[in-house]
């Protein structure tokens, strides 16, 4: 912080050492060149480390004589800008930042020493299984044990809303920590584990239903014939990446155990549909049919809901 004798005041902050030096050395030298009479002294000159690592420089000027008249003090800002920009500096300060990027290591690298840990959600569906090896992300897992253990008769499940701050307190701790326990009494509240899961599913990239099948399920749904219109989303379930598929095939069990309890939760297949059609699938690119797409997705999740065992059964059934 640079004090001038006319009252006004800088700050000069940087996380980088050797900026902050060049900055002091460059004032000083300034303040130095200075005639006798306009020189202006430092006092109190500290180096102040923060928490962050960030270091503050700190720089107390005052004068020794009176106030300089207004000329002067023009002159003084002046030459005390035109040393901190000299092209040498400039020159040096570039150099010594990139030699300070070239060695910075990969995010790779941090990832594979544990200094930067993986992120459960805003990740790839795909990049998240193989992380854990498996087909169906744990935090999937987990959510749905918790609501099947306590949530299926709960009226308006997966429609009512949790608390948002304690659903991001959640999915915090999900992406910082590598233990997750839903029965704790901080996650009491189901509506926050439905919360948590459907903001999963939304935060994902590309959704669970990829983008190059989005107008493959859409023409599936318009057709009239009933059992064609089953056979084909039922081809086009069999096509997707095994992650998509299992996890989609989880997903389904589950809403239909929920669906099962319509007259206990209040929630049937089609209230589930206009829960999760725009979650699990949407268009790359949004379109001016945006109510129309919302009416196939909505139908879309309301079909595999009702025809489970038909789109996800074996041959035989």
């Amino acid at each position: 912080q640079i004090t001038t004798v006319s009252g006004n005041e800088f700050l000069l902050q940087s996380d980088i050492d050797f900026l902050i030096l060049d900055w002091f050395h460059a004032i000083k030298n300034a303040i130095d060149r200075l005639p006798k009479e306009q020189r202006i002294t430092s006092r109190n000159v500290e180096f102040k480390i923060r928490r962050s690592s960030s270091i503050e420089l700190l720089h107390n000027l005052d004068t020794e004589s009176k106030e300089p008249k207004p000329e002067h003090r023009k002159s003084l800002i002046f030459r005390l800008n035109y040393s901190a920009s000299d092209t040498n500096d400039r020159n040096r300060v570039k150099s010594r930042l990139k030699k300070f990027i070239s060695r910075r290591p990969s995010l790779k690298t941090l990832q594979e020493k544990g200094l930067i840990k993986d992120q459960i959600f805003g990740s790839h569906l795909h990049m998240v299984c193989e992380h854990e090896k498996s087909t169906v992300p744990h935090f999937v897992r987990l959510c749905i044990k918790a609501v099947e253990k306590r949530g299926l008769d709960v009226d308006g499940i997966y429609r009512v809303s949790g608390n948002l701050a304690t659903i991001q307190k959640l999915r915090f701790v999900v992406n910082q920590e590598e233990k997750l326990n839903l029965d704790d009494s901080q996650w009491e509240d189901i509506h926050v584990v439905t919360g948590a899961l459907k903001m999963f599913f939304r935060e994902l990239p590309e959704p669970l239903f990829p983008y190059c099948f989005f107008e493959q399920f859409v023409e599936a749904i318009k057709i009239q014939d009933n059992a064609t219109r089953i056979k084909s989303i039922r081809s086009l379930v069999k096509k997707l990446p095994r992650p998509n598929y299992d996890t989609m095939k989880l997903l389904f069990e589950h809403l239909q155990k929920i669906a099962a309890k319509e007259s206990v939760n209040l929630m049937s297949t089609q209230s589930l549909g206009i829960v999760f059609g725009p979650t699990l699938l949407r268009p790359e690119k949004e379109t001016g049919n945006m109510a129309v797409h919302m009416l196939y997705q909505n139908q879309i999740v309301e079909l595999m809901l009702s025809e489970y065992s038909k789109i996800f059964g074996s041959e035989e059934d």
